[in-house]
C-alpha cells in the first residue's frame, strides 16, 4: 500500500503548484480517463476546501472537494471531484480518501448530512461508508449518476 499524506485546504491557501495538481489530477480522470469534455473549471473552487494526498514521489494521487451546507446541494454538505490518481488504484487509496474527507467535513462543518452527486458504478463503494441512494438518478456528461445522502 502506497504511503499517502492528506491534508485539506480552503482555495486561496493552495499554492500554485497544489493548484495545478489538482488540476491536472481532475483533467487526468475526469476528461481524459473517462473521455468526457466538460467544463470543470465551474468557479465552485473558490467556497470549497480542498482535499489533498500526496503520495512519496510527491505526486498528487487523490482529491476531493468539500462544501459546507447550502454551497452545493440545499441542506447539506457535500463532498465533490472524487479523484485517484491510476497510479495508486486498487490500493485503498480511495478508501482513506474518502474517510479523510468525511473526517474534514465533520471538522470544518460540525456533524451534518452529507448528499453526493455519485457515479452509478462506484455505488457499493459510497455504500460502505454510509450513503444511501435516493433512487434520484440522472445522466451528467453521458455517465450514469445517483444522489446519494449520509445521514448523521
Amino acid at each position: 500500500m502506497s504511503n499517502v499524506t492528506f491534508q485539506c485546504l480552503p482555495f486561496d491557501s493552495l499554492s500554485l503548484r497544489r493548484l495545478y495538481d489538482v488540476l491536472a489530477l481532475r483533467i487526468d480522470v475526469f476528461i481524459v480517463e473517462q473521455n468526457c469534455p466538460f467544463h470543470d473549471a465551474d468557479r465552485k473552487d473558490f467556497v470549497a476546501h480542498h482535499c489533498l494526498g500526496y503520495d512519496q514521489d510527491g505526486d498528487l494521487v487523490a482529491y476531493t472537494r468539500l462544501f459546507d451546507v447550502d454551497l452545493s446541494f440545499e441542506g447539506y454538505t457535500s463532498i465533490g471531484r472524487v479523484a485517484t490518481s491510476h497510479k495508486v488504484r486498487g490500493q485503498g487509496i480511495g478508501q482513506q480518501l474518502l474517510a479523510f474527507s468525511l473526517q474534514q467535513c465533520e471538522q470544518l462543518y460540525g456533524r451534518q448530512p452529507i448528499k453526493i452527486g455519485a457515479q452509478k458504478y462506484l455505488l457499493k463503494f459510497y455504500e460502505s461508508f454510509g450513503f444511501q441512494s435516493t433512487g434520484e438518478d440522472y445522466l451528467e456528461d453521458g455517465i450514469p449518476h445517483t444522489i446519494m445522502i449520509r445521514e448523521v
